[in-house]
């Protein structure tokens, strides 16, 4: 094999692994997004019957579960499309467009609560707090289950799209307990601004979550390295591979919320290492750093030739 020849290398059996199991996740995602849909129908609603604008702020986060949930489900759906002769990567991307509009739609949300609730502060109603307990026990019996049904998914420890849904959904278990004990506390001293005080709460935690998904977002439409990649150990792995003289034109960027992809030139003055060694690497890279998709061209480091790739501040 000559010089400047590109070799591919995959490491398929994980992919091909997450991509059977997810059509078992599709029932769960299907009940978790139909129980918590519902939820946030009625819990708006109860919110404004009950004049509780922190019923109504725990209606805002529900419906951040909804989305996310719809994304992971989206997410585990779109990876199992097939590239086409325009989408060379098939449809992955569309997940971080999906995570974005997420982002964007609850931090719109939010604003919508913290404006009703200072509105609350000052000209206080009188809040139906036995109708609100009771609205909020429910959520935390529904997010309860949600995360029950996502923690007994199959694959979820492996798949991180779908251990994220878990925790968001358990967390927010949490958070209607807030809202619980909130009620129980107007119901024993008649301190209305707790209910809006409440809400801001809510809100703040809103924003918090939003915020790290817009960002993580926004990288992602960056073609930013993922969060839990070090490219400088990634370089290192690579420069220290058999053979290996230097590494360059290194990038590392997410195909979608779930799959990483990497491209690289290897200089090895010996030539072509063989596709077994190649294999080998690529299945390294997903196993230490969740690499999916390992592009390797190899180059002899010919000097009357060189690559015009080579500096790093060349794209």
């Amino acid at each position: 094999m000559t010089q400047g020849d590109a070799i591919v290398g995959h490491e398929h059996q994980h992919h091909h692994h997450d991509a059977e199991a997810a059509p078992g996740m599709g029932a769960v995602f299907a009940s978790g997004i139909a129980l918590n849909l519902g939820f946030v129908l009625a819990e708006a609603a109860f919110g404004v019957i009950g004049h509780s604008v922190a019923l109504i702020a725990d209606a805002g986060h529900n419906l951040g579960d909804v989305l996310g949930l719809a994304i992971a489900w989206g997410a585990a759906a779109l990876a199992r499309r097939r590239p086409s002769h325009r989408y060379t990567y098939g449809l992955r991307s569309s997940s971080i467009l999906a995570a974005l509009f997420n982002a964007i739609v609850l931090l719109i949300a939010v604003g919508a609560i913290a404006v009703e609730a200072v509105n609350r502060f000052a000209a206080p109603q009188p809040v139906a707090t036995g109708i609100v307990m009771v609205v909020a026990a429910i959520g935390i019996a529904v997010n309860g289950a949600t995360a029950l049904l996502l923690r007994r998914g199959h694959h979820h420890r492996r798949d991180a799209n779908v251990r994220a849904a878990f925790l968001h959904a358990a967390a927010d278990a949490g958070v209607s307990l807030g809202v619980v004990l909130t009620a129980a506390l107007v119901l024993a001293t008649g301190w209305l601004w707790l209910d809006p005080a409440a809400s801001l709460v809510v809100a703040l935690i809103i924003v918090a979550g939003s915020w790290r998904l817009l960002r993580d977002a926004v990288n992602m439409a960056l073609d930013a390295v993922p969060a839990g990649i070090d490219p400088a150990a990634v370089r290192a792995h690579l420069a220290a591979f058999a053979g290996v003289r230097a590494v360059h034109d290194l990038h590392i960027w997410p195909m979608s919320t779930t799959e990483t992809a990497l491209t690289c030139h290897l200089v090895m003055p010996a030539g072509h290492p063989g596709d077994h060694a190649l294999a080998i690497l690529a299945a390294e890279l997903n196993a230490r750093f969740g690499i999916e998709h390992a592009t390797i061209q190899v180059e002899t480091g010919d000097p009357e030739h060189p690559c015009r790739l080579g500096p790093d501040h060349v794209v």
